[in-house]
């Protein structure tokens, strides 16, 4: 019995100290974040921001694309229903934590593995480097990617300068914009300054020249009108 007395004496010690210690860490974790709230915005502090020279350092013409696009690739498909049968060779694309799809008027979220490997890296880097230059975390815009023979019809019809033979037919092609983001809105309840958009299209302009002069992972075209740099995988 007096075992008993002991052991219910020592729980509720045990307990009573569990309880203040909960108590105590809760309280200071609210001192915490009002304090981390209290901060206000996040503001950005940019370093080593510069442009490239687009037209000059993403020129790669769509002949030489198509050389690897043909060979690498998908054969172009007639419409949706043909791509969704092609799953063994295609990747369906949705959104992460550092890209968003876009509407997708004319294309739909397929592409080879390779290319969405590519993808997946320019998505990451870019974020590294957004925070590596002292500006806050933003998403990636995906304008296009694989086209049907229906879209290209279609495209073609609304827009005369569209390729009939675009390397998106092969599943080896997207495009990114690079006037429109997403911010990413807060940290635990901290809004982040907004990053003016040139100074995101500069950081996405160098990282794109970061994998173009690697020589063996993309191509690079820059596309004034459509406002979107085209990419294609080499492998």
């Amino acid at each position: 019995m007096r075992h008993l007395k002991t052991y219910l004496t020592l729980a509720g010690a045990l307990a009573a100290a569990g309880l203040i210690l909960y108590v105590f860490f809760s309280a200071k974790s609210c001192i915490q974040e009002r304090r981390w709230l209290s901060l206000g915005p996040i503001e950005n502090h940019p370093v080593r921001i510069y442009d490239v020279k687009f037209a000059r350092e993403f020129n790669d013409k769509n002949d030489v694309q198509l050389e690897t696009a043909e060979l690498i690739g998908i054969s172009p498909v007639a419409d949706r229903e043909e791509a969704e049968e092609l799953k063994s060779r295609l990747v369906k694309l949705e959104a992460t934590d550092t890209y968003v799809i876009d509407s997708l008027t004319y294309s739909i979220p397929y592409l080879i593995p390779e290319a969405k490997d590519l993808l997946d890296d320019i998505g990451r880097v870019f974020q590294d480097s957004l925070s590596s230059k002292g500006l806050n975390p933003n998403k990636l815009v995906v304008t296009s990617l694989l086209r049907t023979e229906d879209d290209v019809a279609r495209l073609m019809k609304k827009n005369v300068n569209a390729s009939e033979n675009s390397t998106h037919r092969y599943g080896t092609s997207f495009d990114l914009s690079y006037w429109r983001f997403v911010k990413i809105p807060d940290l635990r309840g901290r809004p982040y300054e907004d990053v003016p958009p040139e100074y995101l299209r500069a950081v996405l302009s160098q990282v794109l020249k970061d994998f173009h002069d690697q020589g063996d992972r993309c191509f690079v075209k820059y596309e004034k009108k459509q406002n979107c740099f085209h990419i294609t995988v080499k492998k």
